[in-house]
């Protein structure tokens, strides 16, 4: 193992960690025990539905322990969630698949602003980005 921390991005469904792939074989190539991870991971995780994607961002130490950092839900898993779709449509801009208010998009940008990176950044920004971020999987915003 080398002298530096490596980086390791997952996206894992909540409280369903399991060192089966693609978590088994990603953890144990960087000399990690999955089961560590897994137990962890869920524990940290039991408040959310259980399946909701979750990006994990795990730091291995040279010396085989980690640390890892949850953040919130994919801003398209969450307005697909929101206007109660399963996929996003084939042609965005022409055939919109479901709709939000503006109240589920305020919702949305109070998750989003949990993130760590999101910290510094205004509600109405957010909002902005969540209403393109919707326009691009076909979900038609409402006032």
């Amino acid at each position: 193992m080398s002298t530096k921390n490596v980086l390791v991005k997952l996206i894992v469904g909540a409280g369903q960690a399991a060192p089966a792939p693609p978590v088994g074989p990603a953890l144990g190539s960087k000399g990690v025990k999955a089961i560590d991870f897994c137990k962890e991971f869920n524990a940290r995780t039991a408040h959310f539905q259980p399946g909701t994607p979750i990006p994990v961002l795990l730091t291995v130490k040279p010396d085989r322990s980690f640390t890892f950092e949850m953040k919130s839900p994919p801003t398209s898993w969450l307005i697909m969630k929101a206007a109660n779709v399963s996929k996003g449509s084939d042609k965005p801009t022409h055939n919109m698949v479901g709709k939000i208010s503006l109240k589920h998009v305020y919702e949305i940008a109070k998750i989003k602003k949990t993130d760590e990176r999101h910290k510094n950044v205004d509600l109405q920004s957010i909002c902005g980005a969540i209403i393109s971020t919707a326009d691009a999987v076909g979900v038609e915003v409402v006032p």
